[in-house]
């Protein structure tokens, strides 16, 4: 093979390979990936193993997002069409504040948009046609080119940027944790399938304006210390992160009457999802009234049913989504949205919703996470899809 330059280094694009969005894209092709040897990935039998930090001999990787395939060339497609349940056993007894072992369904095409963009040649098998509700800008290809254009490498990142598209589609965040918090997230979409946004105009976290664009960045979150439950979750409490155990999420009823319903399985036990202690906010699962409750008690903008709310969001399940599972770390706002007081200048004792864990409002900060937890590892395995209460005993 003749010898090649890279397209991309860090966080910044090679200019004479890539002078605008569409020279990129034919100029640029993807590598193929060794997946233990640069990312820190391992599979085996039933389990997938990510690694935090990944040290090769040409890079250096920190964390990591995979998909679950069907074939060699195809995204397997989970369609939700009414009263179904989706499991899985993990263990983040290695995952302390500022981690997010996250493990998530979008609207991504099964092909990776082959089909839809002629000049996308890699398609679903080299992991292209990401999109979420954040509608990413950090994406380098979107829509079968280049997203040079407009690109600004990050001032905390070393390995990315921000570029004048991004791209957009609806997310069921079935589990976004760490050892000492985790959250239940629907984002809706007013477009469900994967679109590409231009600008401040794609909203999220990427974004002058959050919510300029056509999802939700913000979801309707089901967090137990969140909702006032503070001894359900964590290291010695009830469903116990120093150890492995099992994650149920049910899908009950369709359009907007779907109910989204959580139980866990761990040491012979099944425990539910403990009921909010907020007053004003009623029940233990996502449904429209606990949104439409948690929204105006937690006194956050609804931009959940803006875009859409559980209608949309069982139209995106019923169609097909597709299986993420990844690690990283938060260089936007350290992930205390998650684990910490976020924002941060609030007092979680009098301002409900606020309070989202026991991390320090200090904690979390990408460059303390790389330095002291490179070691960091989260592993999902034993994932089962199927009727209610049939996939956990």
């Amino acid at each position: 093979m003749a010898r090649s330059t890279n397209c991309y280094t860090g966080n910044t694009w090679d200019t004479s390979s890539c002078p605008d969005n569409k020279a990129c894209a034919s100029n640029c092709a993807v590598d193929g990936a060794d997946y233990s040897g640069t990312y820190g990935i391992t599979a085996g039998s039933n389990a997938l193993k990510l690694k935090f930090i990944t040290k090769g001999s040409y890079s250096t990787n920190i964390g990591s997002r995979t998909y679950l395939m069907k074939d060699d060339s195809t995204y397997e497609m989970f369609k939700f069409t009414g009263n179904q349940e989706f499991t899985f056993d993990v263990d983040l007894s290695n995952l302390p504040c500022g981690f997010n072992g996250a493990l998530y369904f979008v609207s991504m095409d099964a092909d990776g948009g082959m089909k839809k963009y002629s000049t996308n040649k890699a398609g679903a098998k080299y992991g292209t046609g990401y999109c979420d509700a954040q509608c990413p800008r950090d994406l380098k290809f979107i829509n079968g080119e280049g997203n040079v254009e407009g690109w600004q490498p990050s001032a905390n990142d070393k390995n990315a940027g921000v570029g004048g598209y991004g791209s957009c589609c609806a997310e069921m965040d079935i589990w976004e944790a760490n050892s000492v918090s985790t959250a239940l997230t629907p984002h809706s979409c007013s477009t469900i399938e994967q679109s590409r946004c231009s600008g401040d105009t794609c909203g999220g976290t990427y974004s002058a304006d959050r919510y300029a664009g056509v999802c939700d960045p913000d979801g309707c979150d089901f967090n137990s210390y969140r909702m006032g439950v503070k001894d359900f979750y964590g290291k010695g409490k009830t469903v116990d992160t120093s150890k492995k155990f099992t994650v149920v999420t049910q899908f009950i009823g369709t359009g907007d009457s779907m109910e989204i319903k959580r139980f866990y399985v761990q040491g012979g036990k099944t425990i539910a999802q403990p009921a909010s202690k907020i007053p004003g906010v009623d029940g233990n699962s996502i449904t429209t009234k606990f949104c439409d409750q948690q929204k105006k008690v937690f006194g956050d903008r609804y931009t959940f049913k803006e875009k859409g709310g559980m209608a949309n969001m069982a139209k995106a399940l019923a169609n097909g989504m597709v299986l993420v599972m990844s690690l990283w770390d938060d260089h936007n706002s350290n992930m205390l949205w998650l684990d910490s007081t976020y924002p941060t200048d609030k007092n979680p004792d009098s301002d409900l919703g606020s309070g989202r864990g026991e991390c320090a409002t200090t904690s979390g900060a990408p460059a303390d996470v790389e330095s002291q937890y490179p070691d960091a590892t989260v592993t999902y395995s034993n994932i089962k899809f199927g009727a209610l209460n049939s996939t956990f005993g």
